[in-house]
């Protein structure tokens, strides 16, 4: 599904990635760890596209994203659904206008009802009118979540989504993600909480990839 050859990306006049070789198998669950700044989020905007390789090759559900036209390469994100690390919202919208953003600008429509489910599956039915300045922090992940898969995506890549939270929400969200692991979507999600991945393992099978001087590498069992 999505697929690193020999990838690099240079920034700042310096490798941050290098000789990446890589594949990301339909419904596989990886957790990404390295230190900060170490390329964890410069990995995930390459595995969708929003980042192109300096060298070498990255191929989305097999195409290669440096041959595509722009609109091609749009149409193949929306295969993948994003959880950002900083989670942005339009303040002025109520939660289920945001959550519906990426079907709003595809052009396409839901059926009120397929929404009212999804939100009920994050547990946010009760904010559906609420506008995001008042949602805690573990509310903003779960509706980030929730804006993610609206469009049906096979892959699901998650930047530190429980940085911001406490261990009681980090398991709630960990648990939404093992579930649509178990739907058949493939999961990868950067995160330096190790006491998450061995929750992770306890439930599923995961595999576990540290950046380490620029390469990743398969983690050990360490973890």
């Amino acid at each position: 599904m999505i697929a690193f050859e020999s990838a690099a990306y240079n920034y700042g006049g310096g490798e941050l990635l290098s000789d990446v070789t890589l594949k990301l198998a339909p419904g596989s669950f990886h957790f990404l760890t390295g230190p900060s700044g170490s390329g964890k989020t410069t990995f995930l905007k390459l595995a969708y596209a929003e980042l192109l390789p300096t060298s070498g090759h990255v191929t989305l559900f097999d195409r290669e994203v440096k041959s595509l036209p722009r609109d091609d390469v749009a149409n193949l994100r929306r295969r993948i659904g994003v959880v950002h690390q900083d989670v942005q919202f339009l303040d002025h919208l109520p939660l289920a206008a945001n959550v519906q953003l990426p079907l709003t600008v595809a052009g396409r429509r839901s059926e009120s009802g397929d929404l009212d489910e999804l939100l009920k599956w994050v547990g946010l039915s009760h904010l559906a009118d609420a506008l995001p300045p008042s949602l805690s922090g573990g509310e903003r992940q779960r509706a980030a979540l929730a804006r993610a898969i609206i469009m049906g995506p096979d892959i699901i890549l998650a930047d530190e989504p429980t940085g911001n939270v406490d261990w009681e929400m980090s398991l709630r969200l960990l648990t939404l993600l093992v579930e649509l692991n178990r739907m058949g979507k493939t999961i990868l999600i950067a995160t330096h909480d190790l006491n998450l991945i061995r929750q992770a393992k306890n439930q599923i099978p995961t595999r576990v990839l540290r950046i380490s001087k620029r390469r990743i590498q398969l983690a050990g069992a360490d973890l």
